[in-house]
C-alpha cells in the first residue's frame, strides 16, 4: 500500500534537513563558522574522527587548531549520500572530497573518504548523534597546468575569508557590473582544436 501524501512529504522534509546538517558541518568547517558547526551536533554527541574521538565543544577546538595552523586554505565537498531512516533515528553515509593547502609551502593535499553518521531528532530537530569520519585515500597532486593569473580572476568574485566576511554570507548577493561581460578563454594553445 503507497504511504499517504503527508507520510511522504513528512520524509522528504527528514530526508533534507539531514542531508543539510552534513552540508553545514562542511561549511562551519570551510568557514570556521563555531555556531554552525556546534548547531550540527547534539549536546552528547560524539565525534570520531580517528586521530580525534570526543565531543563536540573538544572537536571545534580541535577543528579551529589544526585547520587555522596547518592550512592557508580548505574545502569539504561532500557527494553521494544515503540515509536509511527509522523514526526519529537515521543512519547516513555520506562521500566527501577534501582539498587543503599548506600553511607553510602551499603544498596541496587531497582525499577522500566517507562520514558515517547516526542522526537522531530530538525536539523536532535532526543533528548527529554519533559520526565516524573515514578515509580512503589521499595524495599530492601533480602541478596544475592553469596559469596563477586565471586562479587570480577566479578570485575577483569576492572576498574568500575563513569567518563572515567571505562572500557566502553576502546578503543579497550582487555581481559588480564592471564586471558583465568578461569572457577570458584559458584554454591553454595545447587544448585548442587543430
Amino acid at each position: 500500500m503507497e504511504p499517504s501524501l503527508e507520510t511522504m512529504v513528512r520524509e522528504l522534509y527528514d530526508r533534507q534537513k539531514i542531508r543539510e546538517v552534513v552540508t553545514n558541518y562542511c561549511r562551519g568547517v570551510d568557514r570556521m563558522d563555531r555556531d554552525l558547526l556546534m548547531s550540527c551536533y547534539h549536546p552528547d554527541a560524539i565525534d570520531d574522527h580517528g586521530f580525534f574521538v570526543d565531543g563536540r565543544e573538544d572537536f571545534w577546538d580541535w577543528v579551529q587548531h589544526y585547520h587555522c595552523n596547518a592550512q592557508s586554505g580548505h574545502q569539504h565537498i561532500i557527494t553521494n549520500h544515503s540515509c536509511d531512516l527509522d523514526g526519529d533515528i537515521a543512519h547516513t553515509e555520506t562521500y566527501w572530497i577534501f582539498a587543503g593547502m599548506d600553511a607553510k609551502d602551499y603544498s596541496f593535499s587531497f582525499g577522500g573518504g566517507r562520514y558515517i553518521d547516526r542522526m537522531e531528532k530530538r525536539e523536532g530537530v535532526w543533528r548527529i548523534a554519533a559520526r565516524k569520519c573515514v578515509s580512503e585515500w589521499g595524495g599530492i597532486p601533480s602541478e596544475s597546468k592553469v596559469p596563477s593569473e586565471f586562479y587570480a580572476m577566479l578570485r575577483e568574485g569576492g572576498i574568500i575569508a575563513r569567518d563572515p566576511s567571505d562572500v557566502s554570507y553576502e546578503r543579497p548577493l550582487t555581481v559588480d557590473p564592471k564586471r558583465i561581460g568578461r569572457n577570458i578563454n584559458i584554454l591553454p594553445p595545447e587544448y585548442e582544436p587543430g
